[in-house]
């Protein structure tokens, strides 16, 4: 049953009003909002009246509460061991990139012309960076996820026209969204060709006519068909008198010999596609972009469709973009490549620590994924520190939460997307959640 507090107990809760007048809440209330604060303020009121602290601790508990930088998203050190994490939020910046975005958060030349005064094109200096990284693009331009940018190819080339596609490459992106409704839903009809597992180029030659809008191939990044199999190259498919659209899906710019089986978008338009679009949040290591590279004249004729601008990406997507495709090296590229034995290395030193704090934690080989619609079927050599399986839920609710995986009855903490600095963010954490 509820406890009835005392009456004197009732009287001495603090007032909203005269918590939310402290001056110690000034900066929260500007900052957060009035509401965010005063919903804080009536949690701590309540523990009070629940005799779970002093009236006098009200202010401290509404500050301890309030989420850091007024945001409810927390920090989460990724130790799954998929490098691209959809549910955590896929590649994280790089350094340069965030401080990019702190550049643009005020006002900026995004779309103006400093020497003249006058307006220029929106973005420039990112569109320069992406057309630098794929020299076989004539063309550049950038939406707001890599849905959309086939969206809009599909909006401009294929509406009230037909989209000849391979039924093996009409997938299902994630979250219940799948192919065939989206295509459709910009006004296309969709002419399936093949089969789920064999496709050839007699297929997609006897399906073009009249009515066809361009030739779509898919890269099934989410799954891997094997056995008894034929598919096309888009460079097979330019002889077809129509254009040809290719989704790579990842955002891999140029070839990484470390993913021979992962198509990238300067391969695929030297082949002869007339259109590339990419996600810029995957292999790319960027923000949440869709990218849309090929002929120049086919390129502006989306970027000038009425439905780009709806499309269209802010300027923290635009600087983020620009320094990541202008560095040498981000987070995700490096979560890729990391060397197994310097993993293990960092492996063994967390587990000596935690060891030594009387966890039980070990050194066991393990595979990691890139994963977030990437390299499907790839397997990257790993190690990861083995905890006790009921820890992992006291790890996601941490401070700073740790996400890791549990497998054979333990908790796995695979070191790859975690930065080498937060090792020891990574020890205490486990330590609390110990405790």
């Amino acid at each position: 049953m509820p406890r009835n507090p005392a009456p004197d107990v009732r009287r001495s809760v603090p007032r909203t009003d005269a918590v939310l007048a402290d001056p110690r809440l000034a900066e929260d209330v500007r900052t957060r909002g009035r509401d965010a604060v005063k919903d804080a303020v009536r949690v701590a009121q309540q523990r009070v009246r629940d005799g779970e602290a002093a009236p006098g601790d009200v202010v401290d508990l509404v500050l301890a509460s309030l989420p850091p930088a007024g945001t409810t998203l927390r920090r989460v050190l990724n130790a799954t061991g998929a490098v691209l994490h959809t549910n955590l939020g896929r590649a994280q910046l790089s350094p340069a990139a965030v401080e990019a975005v702190v550049t643009a958060a005020g006002a900026t030349d995004v779309e103006m012309d400093l020497a003249t005064g006058r307006r220029a094109r929106r973005g420039r200096g990112a569109m320069a960076a992406l057309a630098a990284a794929v020299p076989a693009a004539g063309g550049v331009h950038v939406v707001n996820n890599g849905a959309a940018a086939l969206v809009l190819a599909a909006t401009a080339l294929g509406a009230g026209r037909e989209i000849v596609v391979s039924r093996g490459e009409l997938v299902e992106i994630g979250d219940g969204f799948r192919l065939p409704d989206l295509l459709e839903s910009t006004g296309a009809r969709l002419r399936e060709v093949g089969t789920t597992n064999r496709t050839t180029l007699a297929d997609y030659a006897a399906a073009v006519g009249e009515r066809t809008g361009f030739v779509l191939k898919v890269h099934p990044s989410n799954f891997v068909v094997t056995g008894f199999t034929a598919g096309v190259q888009a460079g097979e498919l330019t002889g077809l008198g129509v254009p040809v659209v290719v989704d790579t899906g990842s955002g891999l710019l140029a070839p990484d010999p470390l993913l021979p089986e992962e198509p990238d978008a300067h391969s695929v338009l030297t082949a002869g596609a007339d259109l590339v679009t990419a996600s810029g949040d995957k292999l790319l290591g960027g923000p949440q972009a869709g990218l849309l590279l090929g002929r120049a004249e086919l390129v502006e004729r989306l970027r000038r469709h009425p439905l780009a601008r709806a499309l269209r990406v802010d300027k923290l997507t635009l600087a983020a973009l620009e320094a990541t495709l202008r560095a040498a090296a981000n987070p995700t590229v490096d979560a890729v490549h990391a060397d197994p034995a310097e993993l293990r290395r960092r492996c063994g030193e967390v587990a000596a620590a935690l060891a030594d704090a009387g966890v039980d934690a070990r050194v066991e080989p393990s595979r990691a994924v890139v994963g977030g619609g990437g390299a499907p079927g790839v397997e990257l050599a790993s190690w990861v520190v083995s905890l006790p399986p009921h820890l992992a839920e006291a790890l996601r609710r941490g401070d700073p939460a740790v996400v890791g995986r549990v497998e054979g009855g333990r908790t796995l903490l695979d070191l790859r997307c975690v930065p080498a600095a937060a090792d020891g963010a990574l020890v205490g954490a486990v330590a609390a959640a110990v405790s």
